[in-house]
């Protein structure tokens, strides 16, 4: 069980993404060469033309029905290209296996087009095929059919975004809260003070909050739209952040904010029966749950002078030997029931 505290304190570039500032998603087909046997069987008809069109192109003619080699392998490839990125910057890249490989390590990828939504190239990859230790963008030792060239792909076009001569900027909160998007359009204004608002003229606010998630600026006259954004993006923000419980049902999980009281409610799960409560607890046997929470096993209940946390109750259901799932399912209940106020979400 894992149990995260809440923070209140944040910078806005923490809590907001610059409309139109992002990545975008490449894809290409490709071929990884040099494998010791581990490639994809003649079986795999799309390998042996795709190899076929590779000799061709170099000048060598060969049937498919002659190829009997399975030292290649036929991928697909992936990347991210950053916003900004220049002709010329290197990107990671993330290569998988779609044929009948066993694995990929030790092997080549081929020069490989990577292309956007809108059909062009945009960055070309090439390079040795990495599959050991691991890597969030993939590749691991226990998953040999995907691997990873980290800057394997070099930028060959440029997204364009004029960020620089833009007079208006958008924000996006990254989770919609009303009252976030207020306190950041306040501190915002307040950082910087429009000098043509006066009593005989009213001119647009430096930050106007449009709705929970949207928040427009109007850049000042005597910065750079770059300059802006960098300072917007070091503002101090005291926002709130929604209580949240987040279970795993697949791995038994759970992470609750320690703040999240339960009030009094008995639930009772298949053999397990527990009373949460904010009586007086007169057990001398009393177990100490952390937060001014105790359980007693007599009398199994878990009681706080106010109401006890989410972390008291299920630290309260561990000790009664209740498994993750039970757990779960308990918590599932008090939510249905009304017993907390946090958001249940279940991935």
């Amino acid at each position: 069980m894992l149990f995260a505290i809440p923070s209140f304190g944040a910078k806005v570039g923490d809590l907001v993404n610059v409309v139109g500032v992002r990545d975008n998603q490449l894809i290409g087909y490709g071929l990884v060469v040099g494998l010791n046997g581990t490639g994809d069987k003649t079986t795999s008809t799309f390998t042996m033309q795709s190899i076929s069109n590779m000799l061709e192109n170099v000048g060598v003619k060969v049937s498919t029905d002659d190829i009997s080699s399975k030292n290649a392998a036929a991928v697909m490839v992936t990347a991210k290209l950053p916003a900004f990125a220049r002709q010329g910057d290197k990107v990671d890249v993330v290569v998988s296996s779609i044929g009948d490989a066993k694995s990929l390590e030790g092997g080549t990828l081929l020069l490989t087009p990577l292309s956007g939504l809108d059909g062009r190239i945009y960055a070309v990859a090439q390079g040795a095929v990495g599959i050991g230790g691991k890597s969030e963008r993939g590749g691991s030792a226990n998953h040999p059919l995907a691997g990873i060239l980290p800057n394997g792909a070099t930028v060959e076009r440029e997204v364009s975004y004029d960020l620089y001569n833009k007079l208006n900027v958008t924000l996006s909160l990254k989770e919609a809260n009303f009252q976030n998007a207020v306190r950041i359009q306040t501190r915002i204004n307040a950082t910087f003070p429009n000098p043509q608002n006066t009593e005989e003229i009213q001119t647009t606010p430096i930050a106007t909050a449009v709705d929970p998630r949207t928040i427009k600026l109007q850049r000042p006259q005597e910065i750079s739209m770059v300059e802006f954004l960098a300072r917007v993006q070091e503002i101090e923000v005291d926002a709130i952040k929604e209580d949240r419980i987040i279970i795993n049902e697949r791995t038994g999980t759970i992470i609750a904010g320690m703040s999240v009281e339960v009030s009094p409610v008995v639930v009772t799960h298949n053999s397990i029966t527990i009373k949460v409560s904010n009586e007086p607890n007169n057990d001398p046997e009393a177990v100490d749950m952390g937060n001014g929470a105790s359980f007693s096993a007599q009398g199994a209940m878990v009681t706080s002078e106010k109401n006890p946390t989410i972390s008291s109750v299920t630290r309260a259901l561990q000790r009664m030997g209740a498994t993750p799932k039970d757990v779960i399912a308990i918590l599932e209940t008090m939510k249905k029931a009304g017993a907390f106020n946090a958001d249940l979400e279940i991935i």
